[in-house]
C-alpha cells in the first residue's frame, strides 16, 4: 500500500476536495495528514553494495514492501550497483556513498551525517562492513535502535567478525538470522545469548516464479536446447562460496563417459575463467553455457530441468528457494541454511559438501527420471508457498520493527 492511500478507518473526518493543494485541505486533513507523516517510524536499511546479490535483493524486497503507512524507508550503501536502481524506480529514497577502501575517510565521514539529517528511529544493517560503521555512526548521532541481519553462516576464517558481534553486543536490539542454522552458527561462534536473535527466513515472491512455457520454449530454442533434453542451471556468484567448480567437475565426470549434459551458467565472478576454460577445452564443455548476469531469473528457470547448488556455505539459498517456486527440483549440498530450505527426495537431492561425483550421481538420477523430477518440483513448489512466502517476511520484520520502536 503507498502511502497515499489510506484504510477506511483512517480517513478524516473533513477529507480535501479533488484537485486541492496540501495547503487549501480543511485544518482537521492538513493535521491528520501531518500527524501521520510524523507517527511512522523512520528506518534506514543500510547495505554494503548494491549489486544483484542475496542479501542485497532481500534488502531490496523489504525497503519496497513495508506498508508505507506505518514505515519510512530509506536505503543507503556503501558502494552502488543496479539494485540501487531498481530502488529508486519503486520511489525509495537512496544514497550511496561511493567508498573506495577502508580508509575513505571522508565517504565515512558523509555516512554519519547522512544518518544525523535522517533523524532515523532504527538503523537496519546488512553484512559485516555496513554493520561495522553503521554500528558506529548509529552511536555518534544517537540512532536509538540497531538492528543487524546475518545473511550467511561464513565459511571463510573470519574470527573478527564473531569478536566485533560479541563486543557490540549491548548496541544491538535484535540480532536478525536468515535461517536457524545461521542463527545457531552465530550465535555457538559470537557467543551471545539467544534473546538477541531472531530468525527471519528470505521470503519470495512465488506466483513471479510461474513456469512460463513461452519463455521456456523461447530461450531453449536461443540456446540451441531441444526439448527431449534435460537442461541444469547454476545460478550465483562465480565464487568459491557457491562451488562452481565443484559442478564444472561433475559435468566434467559425465563428460568423459559420453553423457553430454547441457548447463546454463548465470552469474559472474572470480571464478569466471574456470567456465571459460570448461567451455573451451573441457570434456563435456561443449554444451556448457555461460550466460553473465541474467535478469530474468523467472524466464530462466521456467528454461531449466534441474537447479544445482553446490555450495560450500550459504545462509540460506535464495536461488534454490526460486527454483523451488518454479517447480524445478534442486540438487544441493547439505551446508548450514541450505538444508532447511531443500529437503532430500521431496523438494530435491542433498548431497554432502566438494563431492563432484556425489553432484554427477544426482544429476544422473534427475536425467533419467521424468516423473521423479516432477514429484520433487511440485514438492519444491509446496514447501516454498507454506514457508517462504515473501509476505511472511515482510509482516514478521514490521512486527520486530513495531516492538523495537515501541519499546
Amino acid at each position: 500500500m503507498s502511502g497515499n492511500n489510506f484504510r477506511a478507518k483512517d480517513t478524516p473526518l473533513h477529507p480535501a476536495r479533488p484537485g486541492q493543494t496540501l495547503a487549501q485541505w480543511p485544518v482537521s486533513s492538513r493535521m491528520y495528514q501531518a500527524k501521520k507523516h510524523m507517527s511512522r517510524i523512520k528506518i534506514c536499511q543500510l547495505i554494503t553494495e548494491l549489486r544483484p546479490a542475496g542479501a542485497e535483493r532481500c534488502v531490496y524486497e523489504l525497503a519496497r514492501r513495508l506498508d508505507r503507512d506505518r514505515f519510512d524507508v530509506h536505503v543507503m550503501a556503501l558502494r552502488g550497483g543496479r539494485v540501487a536502481d531498481w530502488l529508486k524506480e519503486e520511489g525509495i529514497p537512496v544514497t550511496v556513498l561511493d567508498v573506495r577502501g577502508r580508509w575513505d575517510l571522508m565517504r565515512l565521514y558523509s555516512l554519519v551525517g547522512h544518518l544525523r539529517d535522517g533523524q532515523f528511529d532504527i538503523l537496519h544493517t546488512h553484512l559485516f562492513h555496513a554493520d561495522l560503521i553503521g554500528r558506529a555512526g548509529a552511536k555518534l548521532v544517537g540512532i536509538p535502535h540497531l538492528v543487524h541481519t546475518v545473511h550467511v553462516a561464513e565459511g571463510r576464517f573470519r574470527p573478527w567478525q564473531f569478536a566485533f558481534a560479541r563486543f557490540g553486543a549491548n548496541h544491538y536490539d535484535r540480532i536478525v538470522c536468515v535461517s536457524e542454522s545461521v542463527q545457531a552458527y552465530h550465535a555457538m561462534r559470537a557467543g551471545l545469548p539467544d534473546r538477541l536473535y531472531t530468525t527471519i527466513f528470505n521470503g519470495i515472491n512465488v506466483e513471479q516464479y510461474k513456469r512460463d512455457e513461452e519463455a521456456r520454449k523461447r530461450l531453449r530454442d536461443e540456446w540451441g536446447i531441444a526439448d527431449d533434453q534435460v537442461l541444469l542451471a547454476f545460478v550465483g556468484r562465480l565464487d568459491r562460496q557457491k562451488g562452481i567448480d565443484v559442478l564444472l567437475g561433475a559435468v566434467s565426470h559425465l563428460g568423459a563417459r559420453g553423457e553430454q549434459v547441457p548447463l546454463v551458467v548465470a552469474g559472474d565472478g572470480d571464478k569466471r575463467n574456470l567456465v571459460e576454460n570448461f567451455m573451451r577445452y573441457g570434456e563435456g564443455g561443449a554444451g556448457t553455457k555461460w550466460l553473465g548476469f541474467v535478469e530474468d531469473i523467472p524466464g530462466l528457470l521456467s528454461a531449466a530441468d534441474v537447479l544445482v547448488m553446490p555450495s560450500r556455505w550459504e545462509g540460506f539459498g535464495l536461488a534454490a528457494a526460486e527454483a523451488m517456486a518454479a517447480a524445478v527440483p534442486v540438487i544441493a549440498t547439505d551446508v548450514a541454511g541450505l538444508r532447511e530450505v531443500v529437503v532430500d527426495d521431496q523438494t530435491g537431492i542433498v548431497v554432502e559438501p566438494d563431492n563432484g561425483q556425489a553432484v554427477a550421481g544426482a544429476i544422473e538420477k534427475l536425467s533419467a527420471d521424468a516423473d521423479l523430477r516432477a514429484r520433487l518440483g511440485q514438492g519444491g513448489l509446496e514447501r516454498v508457498r507454506k514457508l517462504f512466502p515473501i509476505e511472511k517476511n515482510i509482516t514478521a520484520h514490521e512486527e520486530l520493527y513495531q516492538q523495537i520502536a515501541g519499546s
